[in-house]
């Protein structure tokens, strides 16, 4: 985890973000708004709730599933965070943060519905539909 606070912002600049606590273990998301959100699978890391924002009134949110909620920016389009609305923790793109080294695999989340056209040859843990709406029922 690091624990060093990384800047980054959208490609217009409006939005800046100050991550402190960035897991260097990304995920992968398969799941069918992941791809229709941003065209492929959502590579994220997990930031936790150490995350400064400025330029919010820029970015706009939308609630993807009852669980979570998806932010962009509201004048170039950059994907800003998904974040889970239980524990407030955010998942942000891992392009965001280009400098980041170590990065590492280790999840994939809906591997059920990913699509044949595309496969990692990383060996990772992976859920599928059911496991992950079984969690997330637990927690509603």
């Amino acid at each position: 985890m690091s624990q060093t606070p990384v800047e980054t912002s959208c490609l217009c600049g409006a939005v800046k973000i100050t991550a402190s606590e960035i897991n260097p273990r990304f995920t992968v998301c398969h799941c069918d708004s992941c791809r229709t959100w941003g065209g492929a699978p959502y590579f994220a890391v997990q930031c936790g709730t150490a995350v400064v924002m400025t330029g919010e009134e820029n970015v706009t949110t939308y609630d993807s599933s009852t669980w979570a909620r998806r932010g962009f920016c509201a004048k170039c389009g950059t994907h800003l965070f998904y974040q889970v609305k239980e524990t407030g923790d955010y998942n942000m793109p891992v392009g965001l943060f280009p400098a980041l080294e170590g990065l590492e695999m280790d999840m994939q989340y809906f591997s059920d519905q990913r699509p044949g056209y595309y496969c990692f040859s990383n060996k990772t843990k992976e859920m599928t539909r059911a496991e992950i709406m079984a969690f997330f029922a637990s927690k509603m």
